[in-house]
This record gives C-alpha cells, structure tokens and sequence, in this order.
C-alpha cells in the first residue's frame, strides 16, 4: 500500500509516493503513457486530452480541482523509465526502476512553486491523499494485466 509524504517549505512543496509493483515496466509505461485510458484504471483522474509523447501539450482534468483543467507539456520522456510533465508552476515526475525479485518500484513526485508561491499555497489542495490513490490504482490495474 503506497503512503504519500509531502515536504513544505516556504516557497515550494513536494509530494511523493513510491509503491513496489508485481509487473514489469513495460506494462506500467503502457498505463502511464495511455492518456485516454487514465479514467479507466485511475480514481484521480477525469480526463487528459493529448498524446502523452515528448514535447506534446497535455490538458488533464483532475478530480482533485474538477472545475480546473492542467495545462501540461510533457519535458521528459525517457521509454519504460521516466516521465516528466508539467506548467511554468511545477513538474511531476514519473520513474519506473526494475527490482530483482521481478517487480518495479514506482514512483511519482510533484514539486511546486516559485517566488510567488508563498500567496497561493493555502489556495492548494493537498496532494497525498490522491497521490496513495493514484499510485495504488496503478499497481491494481498493472498486476491485473500480467495475470
């Protein structure tokens, strides 16, 4: 079960969460580069229109802020591995690393900020508890697929 934690100092704000998934990467990349099938498998998630591919703008509806919608670059895209995407306020980060026994560690991290973040933080909602769902969903619905 993935546990979020999130790191605040006064101009910025880091959440993060990592769970041990029984799938190889290549099975989880395939969720987390599939923007149209994300409400499918994903609780957090109402929609993102766009093609998860580098450079390529994204528009993510979260249920977290549903009157909201995110527009995202994707700034890294390194195959089976890493994933970064976000605006001119923050990233989020994706990384996949293989274990030995046959499992992969996922792990996501946002961080958030700026010289002026310090007039909207309270204006935030925290991340944690959707960063535990997003992450727990994404470890129900890959060993899904591999069984």
């Amino acid at each position: 079960m993935a546990k979020a934690n999130t790191i605040r100092k006064t101009f910025s704000r880091e959440t993060s969460v990592s769970v041990d998934i029984q799938a190889d990467p290549k099975t989880i990349w395939g969720l987390l580069t599939n923007a149209e099938n994300y409400p499918k498998w994903n609780s957090t998630i109402i929609s993102i229109d766009g093609k998860i591919a580098l450079g390529e703008k994204i528009q993510l509806k979260s249920r977290l802020d549903s009157k909201r919608i995110f527009k995202l670059t994707v700034k890294e895209l390194e195959q089976d591995k890493r994933l970064v995407w976000g605006d001119a306020m923050g990233k989020r980060e994706y990384s996949l690393t293989p274990n030995s026994n046959g499992q992969t560690k996922f792990s996501m991290v946002e961080k958030i900020g700026g010289p002026f973040f310090p007039l909207f933080a309270k204006m935030i909602p925290p991340f944690d508890d959707s960063f535990d769902k997003f992450a727990n969903d994404l470890k129900t619905e890959s060993e899904k697929s591999t069984k």
